[in-house]
């Protein structure tokens, strides 16, 4: 765990693309062991082997598409690469050549469709503390790589990178949508459920650049960032609910183990509503605000037609959420066992209900962080 923190810090500061990809690499790497962390376990090994087979067909794609940048521009430094590409000193058909498949190992790594095949396997069959691990911190520092490989390095390309990603983020918000509703097993439909959501993140990194015109590029990022950083807090609280009704000998895996959770544990219960309720979209949690802000940034590049598919497909998407709160409230115990957690786990998923309320009500300093950040990013 603390080699795949070290990958994530050198991939999120390094300024070569060279170094972005070892951090990448010890990230990865790191990642692959921890998910095969139950070794005589079939469906944990099945992941990791399907996770490591896959994330090396990727890394294969990334290395070549920055050699091809690399062949270009002559440089590795991101610096030196947007000032060429800026120019127009490169061979504009190597470098869209290159571009391919780099946004294909950066997809990959966000897990959306078409390079989704990992995700519900690796997201099932790792241990929850790791599938917990694997939906936080990774998240972050790979959509920080899309903004360094993409927005830094060849923003003169981002009508080329923009069409891939809107082809990614529609395919996303639908097929994750759409299968999610199928899953019983509560971790395959989170998983099918975060194909979905990181289609809401390329979402806002399409409209950043409108024919050249960046003016709105600060407030599509940042929306980027910002629902970035709501799925993880919504999304590790998810996961640390399934870990807390888990006991020796039993993952609660299934939604089903969900049932009677509101006569079990009504405060917990309530803490699983407001997380669905998050990543449903509902007001006034935190969860809408991420919405509301991306949305927000694709009508203002004067696409409303994408943000309307986005409403669509998420209101399609609030009816697998809905039914885990019925679930909850609603349907009779199987298991009418009292749950016992840890007081230092029941004060973390205490914090993380309220943060999720709190932030939805008073959104602004978030925001503002998010937008600053993008804001010297960009002037850089």
């Amino acid at each position: 765990a603390l080699f795949s923190m070290l990958g994530q810090m050198i991939m999120i500061s390094g300024n070569s693309m060279l170094s972005i990809y070892l951090g990448l690499e010890l990230m990865s790497l790191s990642l692959y062991a921890l998910v095969a962390l139950r070794r005589d376990h079939a469906v944990s090994t099945e992941a990791a082997m399907k996770y490591f087979i896959l994330g090396a067909l990727a890394s294969g794609f990334l290395l070549y598409g920055i050699s091809m940048i690399y062949g270009a521009t002559g440089s590795l430094d991101i610096t030196t690469i947007g000032q060429v590409t800026a120019a127009e000193g490169a061979n504009r058909t190597i470098l869209v050549f290159g571009l391919v498949f780099v946004v294909a190992g950066l997809a990959f790594k966000l897990g959306v469709v078409p390079f989704h095949m990992w995700v519900p396997d690796v997201v099932q069959g790792s241990p929850t503390a790791v599938t917990l691990l694997l939906g936080g911190a990774p998240k972050i520092a790979t959509f920080a790589i899309v903004i360094r490989l993409l927005v830094e390095a060849l923003p003169s390309m981002a009508f080329d990178w923009q069409q891939m990603l809107l082809v990614v983020a529609v395919l996303s918000l639908a097929f994750g949508n759409i299968t999610a509703i199928a899953q019983t097993n509560i971790k395959r439909m989170l998983a099918y459920s975060t194909i979905a959501q990181m289609g809401f993140v390329v979402l806002a990194l399409v409209v950043g650049n409108v024919d050249g015109d960046t003016t709105n590029a600060a407030a599509a990022y940042s929306a980027a960032m910002y629902y970035t950083i709501i799925y993880v807090l919504t999304t590790v609280g998810t996961f640390g609910l399934i870990m807390m009704l888990a006991r020796a000998g039993h993952e609660a895996e299934l939604i089903s183990d969900f049932k009677g959770l509101g006569k079990r544990s009504p405060w917990f219960a309530i803490v699983a509503t407001i997380l669905m309720f998050s990543l449903a979209g509902v007001p006034p949690m935190v969860g809408f605000i991420a919405k509301y802000a991306v949305l927000q940034a694709v009508a203002n590049a004067g696409m409303v037609w994408l943000a309307v598919v986005a409403v669509m497909f998420s209101l399609i998407g609030a009816f697998y959420y809905l039914r885990i709160v019925k679930t909850i409230w609603f349907d009779e115990a199987v298991d009418t066992a009292a749950i016992s957690t840890p007081f230092d786990m029941r004060v973390i998923m205490s914090l993380n209900g309220v943060a999720v309320i709190a932030l939805g009500v008073l959104p602004g300093g978030l925001l503002a962080i998010c937008y600053s950040a993008m804001q010297a990013t960009l002037a850089n």
